[in-house]
């Protein structure tokens, strides 16, 4: 069972007993529950099939010593197994790879003991075979255990920006040593999520699949907006007050120009369609927003041009209408 399972569930409320539970209690508990809720007692009931499931599952992690070690250890940490993947650049390689809570990931002893595994025909532990009077392999009434798919395992991993434009490829080393390929797809946005088919826990009706959520490390320069990418780029008070085409760069690495127009003001946003980010559904917009630099030094000459400047636009009051504005 993966480890994000367990600690998602809380087995000692599910048999009703305490965290400082003994071996005995949680027989006793268990064998309660079993009784009550097996399907031979409940033919037709989806709530008690449930409630069936649940209890056996919690008893077969709580009934092991080391199982229910790694469980407490588990929920005192509150998290999952997580994988980053390193050498997911700009190309994405698969170079690299850090296994984290180690044997967590699928059962490093060859196994998780969770789900119906060393059950018997009737679904119940070994132990309990006398539950219902009768320990035959063909279970009580005839009754035989729907044949289930396994559960998802879950993990997690880091991606550059890049990676996550252009698509990249990450792997995931189990502690047998075995690597899982995840490819990641172009345009993957931050916190989503990949499902790698058949690699989750063995189930009776199939394996399940492993869900893998894609962190995506922000950039320097791009900013992602949905599919459009923001920039914002400098230009010069001659560029903004009289308009210049200026050169700004894509994520393709190469660049496009730009046209703004005469009097842009600082913080006016410009739009390149096209140019954001392409998934295979839509693709986004490049927004370019005007930053009008002010010089921080002068030379005489330049001082001395703009107080020509200052002259030939005194009559023009940028504030004039702050007073209206400001009435309440």
């Amino acid at each position: 069972m993966a480890s994000q399972d367990w600690a998602e569930k809380d087995f000692y409320k599910i048999l009703g007993v305490s965290k400082d539970a003994s071996e005995a209690d949680i027989k006793k508990a268990y064998r309660k529950l079993a009784r009550k809720h097996h399907p031979d007692t409940n033919a037709g009931s989806a709530a008690s099939e449930k409630t069936f499931k649940d209890v056996s599952e919690a008893y077969s992690v709580l009934s092991s010593k080391e199982d229910r070690e790694q469980y407490d250890a588990i929920r005192a940490m509150g998290g999952g197994a997580r994988f980053s993947a390193g050498g997911s650049g700009a190309t994405g390689g698969s170079a690299g790879f850090e296994d984290v809570f180690g044997d967590l990931f699928g059962g490093g002893r060859g196994g998780s003991r969770g789900g119906s595994q060393g059950f018997n025909g009737q679904g119940l532990p070994p132990e309990f075979a006398d539950l219902f009077g009768g320990g035959g392999g063909g279970g009580f009434g005839g009754y035989q255990p729907r044949p289930t798919k396994g559960a998802d395992r879950t993990a997690s991993t880091s991606i550059s920006f890049a990676g996550s434009i252009n698509g990249t490829k990450i792997g995931l080393r189990e502690p047998n040593g075995d690597v899982i390929d995840v490819r990641i797809p172009a345009g993957i946005k931050d916190g989503q999520k990949v499902r790698v088919k058949g690699k989750g826990q063995a189930g009776s009706a199939g394996p399940g699949d492993l869900v893998v959520s894609v962190n995506v490390k922000p950039h320097d320069f791009f900013v992602r907006d949905g599919n459009n990418i923001r920039i914002h780029v400098p230009v010069t008070f001659p560029e903004a007050a009289l308009g210049a085409d200026i050169s700004v760069p894509t994520l393709t690495g190469e660049s496009v120009k730009v046209r703004v127009p005469a009097g842009t003001p600082s913080g006016r946003t410009l739009r390149v369609k096209g140019a954001g980010v392409k998934t295979s559904k839509a693709t986004g917009d490049l927004l370019v927003t005007i930053d009008v630099v002010v010089p921080q030094k002068l030379s005489k000459e330049a001082q001395d041009a703009v107080r020509a400047f200052a002259a030939a636009t005194a009559d023009a009051d940028p504030r004039a209408a702050l007073a209206e504005k400001a009435k309440l």
